[in-house]
């Protein structure tokens, strides 16, 4: 029985939204998350991470509160660590329009008040205590609990946190559209309630009148002999047994089959045959399935969509993101496609770490490496390197470091391309609360900004104390020694490098003792012309060739990816490892960490 004004509570609320909204979802114990509250966006949330983080997880729990049906088999992997006795609760305030039916069921649901971060108790106007509370943005607190029974309750949670069912009318209204992993996720397909093809339909009666149809086929008749044989000596048995026995068959249904779950779609392969769509490939029931949707005009339905690129080829994936971006519905994507990712410049992009964690990827910070090098936001743990040479060079550590090859534990390594930009990318990460770690130069801008993002990311920052990766691995190197950084990969000189220091000494020749003899004649120390044509010095450089100095001299040197690789090799092979060892050792152990291996004392010998 509803309250006497109850009928007229959405017009006491001051803003009704046009379409159902996640304002927050918070999961306990559900499968692999063990706690999870976010607040995701209107329009498309994109959710990205590595292998294993829980991203699917957050779209089945989604799709489990807004189940259409109530006939659903709960099983001890529903519960997180298998604890089905601790029980399971995804719940979540949701904006909702008028059209949801929420305000017809038996038992009335009432608004709480969205305050921009959470759902809290509306206040009552003055007056009578027994008015209506006003609420100026309405939500509704939904939510479903596995119980230690492997037993699942829908329920609506009132702002006196009283709990009270919430119907499968409701839940079936606000629409709920599943592109799952399985290929064979055809649901959407068939006449099964709460589908889109049973919401496109809106014919209740359907069902019921194909059953009597069914049931008027004589199937005894239609039974070979051998099958009358067969029934027959079946019944013979039960009636042994005394067991309900006179067998004839006949149609029924179960939790997991119907009349509606048998009536789908077909459609023509040919000019003489025709075939059910949940038999056509993945990717066309996919798109066939959110056309469906499209075609009912629900102002409720929110679309979840695993693996977007599943069955699609590069431009249908591209188009359908293209969709959806524009859909003026709620929808969740995981992918593991770059080029998903990269076409979803206008989505709300979110990481999910390997910790839980779940934060929003600002746009205009990441926007450059997301077209470039997407891959970063597909990864288990990413490192933002500042430059090509530091990816060499981190990669020989992790090398030397990880028990096993490091990609294969999930690890990537992004070109932040420059020291500001690097800043910037991983002060939006820190921002979003996420476990990444960044490897960067001391050029001395912007301190006050790197000092706060080392206070956040601890020793997953890499910075050094002052100047580049070359300046403080080359001060190192003693004097007799300097010349086997002139040495290429097999031990010879390397002419170009010889070139570079012979350009900075204006030496017609490239000899080592020429360059040598030049260096002290005009009273420069070999370290420091190797340091400026390492790290592009244009200092003295003639009219005309400061680029040259500045990209070129560089790129013959450790300017590169495998330069970098082979910097960090010289670093050991040189003999340097004990004086960088408490300087660099901290950065690599918070790697292994956040890869869940253990500590390291040293990485004097490769594992």
């Amino acid at each position: 029985m509803q309250p006497e004004n109850a009928r007229d509570c959405s017009r006491e609320i001051k803003r009704m939204p046009e379409t159902a909204i996640i304002r927050q979802l918070h999961i306990e114990r559900f499968r692999g998350i063990e706690s999870l509250k976010w607040n995701p966006s209107s329009g498309m949330n994109v959710i990205l991470g590595g292998g294993d983080v829980g991203k699917t997880t957050i779209l089945e729990a989604i799709a489990l509160l807004l189940s259409p049906s109530n006939y659903m088999v709960l099983a001890e992997a529903d519960y997180w660590e298998r604890k089905a006795e601790a029980g399971f609760t995804i719940r979540a305030a949701v904006s909702l329009p008028a059209t949801s039916g929420i305000g017809q069921q038996a038992k009335f649901a009432w608004p709480w008040q969205w305050d921009g971060e959470n759902a809290i108790p509306p206040i009552s106007p003055q007056g009578d205590a027994d008015d209506i509370p006003q609420a100026d943005e309405a939500v509704y607190c939904l939510q479903v609990c596995g119980t230690p029974e492997l037993e699942i309750n829908w329920a609506v949670v009132q702002p006196n946190d009283e709990i009270d069912p919430l119907s499968a009318a409701v839940r079936r209204q606000i629409g709920l559209v599943r592109l799952g992993g399985d290929d064979r996720n055809d649901r959407d397909l068939r006449l099964v309630y709460g589908s889109a093809l049973d919401r496109l339909l809106a014919d209740r009666g359907l069902r019921a009148r194909v059953g009597r149809r069914l049931a008027e086929i004589d199937l005894q008749e239609n039974l070979s002999e051998e099958a009358h044989t067969a029934l027959s000596a079946l019944d013979e048995t039960l009636k042994r047994e005394s067991l309900p026995h006179d067998l004839e068959l006949g149609l029924t249904s179960s939790q997991g089959l119907s009349i509606g779950a048998l009536t789908g779609l077909f459609a023509k392969q040919s000019d003489h045959v025709s075939l059910p769509l949940t038999s056509w490939g993945a990717g066309t029931r996919r798109m066939a399935t959110l056309q469906i949707a499209a075609a009912t005009k629900s102002t409720t339905q929110i679309t979840v969509v695993d693996e977007i690129e599943r069955g699609l080829e590069p431009y249908r994936v591209r188009k359908l993101i293209a969709t959806l971006q524009v859909d003026a519905s709620q929808s969740f994507v995981t992918t593991h496609s770059s080029i998903a990712i990269g076409g979803a410049m206008e989505a709300h992009l979110w990481y999910l770490d390997a910790a839980g964690n779940i934060g929003l990827l600002p746009q205009q910070r990441i926007a450059s490496l997301q077209r470039r090098d997407p891959v970063t936001f597909l990864s288990r743990f990413s490192i933002v390197c500042e430059g090509q040479t530091e990816i060499g060079f981190v990669s020989y550590l992790l090398d030397r470091a990880i028990d096993g090859r490091f990609r294969d534990h999930g690890i990537h390594l992004a070109n932040g391309q420059g020291n500001e930009s690097t800043l910037s990318v991983l002060e939006a990460m820190a921002k979003a609360g996420l476990t990444f770690a960044g490897f960067a130069d001391h050029e001395g801008n912007a301190p006050n900004r790197w000092a706060a993002l080392k206070a956040n990311m601890n020793e997953r920052l890499f910075q050094w104390q002052n100047g580049c990766l070359e300046e403080n691995i080359i001060k190192h190197v003693e004097p007799d020694k300097l010349t086997k950084l002139i040495e290429d990969q097999d031990g010879d000189l390397d002419g170009d490098r010889l070139r570079t220091l012979a350009d900075r000494l204006d030496c017609a020749e490239k000899d080592l003792d020429s360059l040598q003899s030049a260096a002290q004649a005009q009273g420069k120390e070999l370290r420091a012309l190797i340091i400026a044509a390492a790290t592009g010095d244009t200092n003295g450089a003639p009219a005309g060739e400061e680029k040259a100095w500045k990209n070129g001299h560089p790129r013959k040197w450790f300017k590169s990816e495998s330069g970098g690789h082979e910097f960090a090799a010289k670093m050991f092979a040189l003999g340097l490892w004990p004086a960088l060892k408490p300087i660099l050792l901290p950065f690599l152990n918070a790697v292994l960490e956040a890869v869940g291996q253990d500590h390291l004392e040293d990485l004097a010998h490769e594992r």
